[in-house]
């Protein structure tokens, strides 16, 4: 890794140098904040949410997003935001991600007003786990991507990647290393993807990965956390024939889940 501690740039100071063109946005993303030469999928998938905020205000609270990963987002980035529908309680928003590749990123988001209802029910208990000062550091090893220094890691539970025998499953405490406004989905988007997929816990190496889809529903729309921690949860619930299907679970520290999201990876070894 080249990047120092000074030549980081924080998450917050990323997102303010995205531009206006016309109707749509532009960033150049700096080198600290990429996975080998390209984004990430979770910053891309943060990035059309940001210009989707940008682009139409008074947008009811997000309930759900798609993301289908096409090609690599390299060079000048450019994100449109078009509202597909608007209803009387929910707007529906495409937006593309293009780079000097073609296009890297088509996602869709849906937002929706709240509304009286007698059904109240949640299945998603946050696990049992020690606190954040009581687990090891988790971004240990040396050849991780550039990205991964812009999050700070603590395994809670399961196993880190290339630990072959074990369950491919990981429970880690995650935050920015900057800070800034925690409740902004923006920055837990760009956490939903800072883990590596949870199958490379069966891997005696590390080896190329890339996400394919995403589908995500947000939960809470006022998440909270008084720490910037928030605890992840990835399993891979399948992996062969160079694919693994894994679900994720972000929780606040105070046991109210905020975030569900379900991957499709490609596996490439």
């Amino acid at each position: 890794m080249s990047n120092t501690a000074s030549e980081m740039t924080p998450f917050s100071a990323l997102t303010a140098v995205m531009r206006q063109q016309e109707d749509n946005h532009s960033i150049v993303l700096p080198d600290d904040w990429l996975q080998g030469r390209t984004a990430y999928g979770g910053l891309s998938a943060a990035l059309c949410l940001e210009a989707t905020k940008r682009s139409h205000e008074n947008l009811p609270p997000l309930r759900s997003a798609q993301f289908c990963f096409i090609g690599p987002a390299t060079g000048t980035l450019n994100i449109s935001a078009d509202v597909l529908r608007r209803g009387k309680s929910t707007v529906i928003v495409g937006s593309d991600l293009t780079g000097d590749s073609g296009l890297a990123l088509r996602s869709t988001f849906c937002f929706g007003a709240g509304r009286a209802s007698s059904h109240e029910h949640q299945a998603l208990a946050m696990p049992n786990v020690p606190k954040p000062d009581e687990c090891p550091d988790y971004y240990v090893w040396p050849d991780r991507p550039n990205f991964m220094r812009h999050f700070d890691g603590r395994l809670a539970a399961g196993a880190m990647p290339r630990t072959p025998g074990a369950k491919p499953e990981m429970t880690v405490w995650l935050r920015h290393r900057d800070t800034g406004d925690e409740a902004n989905f923006v920055r837990v988007l760009a956490l939903a993807d800072a883990l590596p997929p949870p199958s490379l816990v069966l891997s005696k190496e590390f080896i190329q990965i890339s996400t394919m889809t995403s589908a995500i529903e947000f939960l809470d729309d006022k998440p909270l956390t008084s720490t910037g921690w928030w605890l992840v949860q990835a399993i891979a619930d399948t992996s062969r024939e160079g694919y693994s299907s894994q679900s994720i679970v972000i929780w606040s520290p105070d046991g109210k889940p905020v975030l569900t999201s379900r991957q499709n990876v490609a596996i490439f070894g």
